[in-house]
């Protein structure tokens, strides 16, 4: 019987941890279903409360509906419900509203930015913020060229603000993610879509840079800075441990800003290409210049290829054409600007250096080339290529005859 007794003692035992375990699990468990129904519910009550003051903003904006500002009132109307507290995106009937709305109405463009930067610097609600700077980024992209030009005269004259000072205290991802697409907006405005339907810069005071066509100087100088500029607000926006990636609100604002940074960087890449073309062409204040633009490039180049990296695996649109990122590594970089320091420093004509550093630099794009199937870095592969120079050099044979002038220098 003691035997026995031990025996039961022992599953006695037993059976009181594992009860023990049971309970502390199930408790935890209804623990955890009781906060997220608390999520739930106080979602819900926000969302309700949301729907209040929607209506009530609304209702406001009625009682000024008389004769003389009806067409204002319908438009501050088309802005509340285009940006309410609801879960969903911005209805396209409500952009085709306001868009109608201002085209009919003569100087109602400074009112509309007012009542944007409005709703977004009294909201304190991130989903209402979110789709505030939509707003003002769909008018960007879906308004014809004269309305573009006068949204971007309302942002000039303080018309249009795109403030984020409710979110600016605070530390989690969704306020981050406002803040960095705000800025993002406010370098977006110095931009405007061409006849071809691509993004180019534009100066403050409305007057368009030249095309690219010209190969000027002074118009590759002031455009690639815009471009990088550009670009750095992108890499902003990063959606890397970003929580609203998952949204459908979230995820509209980064497919735009993707495409957009598509045709921006084909244009960084085409500047740079005309850049290292006339390097050796340029005085030593410009070259110095040059190098600077091209450090720039170098960093933003891997910082880009792992930003779209990064989307291809957390973005839902897998239909986006992600252009190759050519890397431009700082061995490039220096290279360069050694040659430039040479060049700054000897009087020689015929400099052996600076072929040497041409060459080397060709044979390490075409080494890295074939060594992986990484990034391409082949915007500083450097081919040998005849040009006909304008300098005439007569050579004499040993019998004293005169051979036919040679009018060739490699570069």
């Amino acid at each position: 019987m003691g035997l026995a007794d031990e025996e039961a003692a022992s599953v006695s035992s037993s059976l009181n941890i594992l009860g023990g375990y049971m309970f502390e699990k199930e408790h935890l468990w209804v623990n955890q279903k009781k906060k997220k129904m608390g999520v739930h519910i106080q979602n819900k009550i926000r969302l309700a409360l949301g729907s209040v003051k929607d209506h009530a903003s609304i209702g406001k904006a009625m009682i000024y509906n008389h004769h003389d500002r009806k067409a204002f009132s319908d438009i501050e109307i088309a802005v509340l419900r285009a940006t309410g507290h609801d879960n969903g995106p911005i209805g396209d009937k409500y952009m085709h509203e306001i868009l109608f709305l201002v085209s009919n109405s003569p100087g109602s463009i400074p009112f509309l930015a007012e009542r944007i930067s409005r709703r977004l610097c009294k909201t304190r609600h991130r989903l209402v913020a979110l789709k505030t700077l939509s707003l003002i980024h769909r008018l960007l992209r879906g308004g014809n060229r004269c309305f573009e030009q006068q949204l971007r005269s309302a942002h000039v004259s303080g018309h249009l603000q795109m403030s984020t000072n409710s979110f600016r205290k605070c530390s989690d991802p969704w306020s981050s993610f406002l803040r960095s697409y705000a800025a993002y907006l406010e370098e977006r405005v110095g931009w405007a879509i061409n006849q071809a339907g691509k993004l180019e810069p534009v100066m403050f005071n409305g007057l368009e840079f030249g095309c690219y066509e010209e190969k000027s100087v002074d118009m590759v100088f002031r455009k690639l800075p815009k471009c990088q500029a550009f670009i750095d607000r992108v890499l902003d926006c990063s959606p890397r441990d970003i929580v609203p990636v998952a949204d459908s609100l979230a995820q509209a604002a980064l497919v735009n800003t993707l495409k957009e940074s598509f045709q921006v960087y084909i244009m960084l890449c085409d500047g740079i290409e005309i850049l290292i073309n006339m390097f050796f062409d340029l005085t030593r204040p410009a070259r110095a210049l040059a190098c600077d633009i091209l450090k720039r490039a170098s960093r933003q180049s891997k910082e880009l290829h792992d930003l779209y990296e990064t989307c291809k695996r957390v973005m839902e649109n897998k239909n986006l054409e992600y252009p190759n990122v050519q890397i431009i590594t700082m061995d490039h970089v220096l290279a360069l600007e050694q040659c430039s320091s040479f060049m700054s420093t000897s009087t020689s004509t015929t400099p052996p250096p600076l072929s040497d550093c041409l060459t080397t630099l060709g044979k390490e794009s075409k080494k890295e080339g074939n060594g992986d199937n990484g990034p391409s870095s082949s915007q500083f592969s450097c081919t040998m290529e005849t040009k006909i120079s304008k300098v005439w050099v007569v050579f004499e044979e040993d019998d004293g005859e005169l051979q036919v002038p040679m009018a060739m220098d490699i570069v």
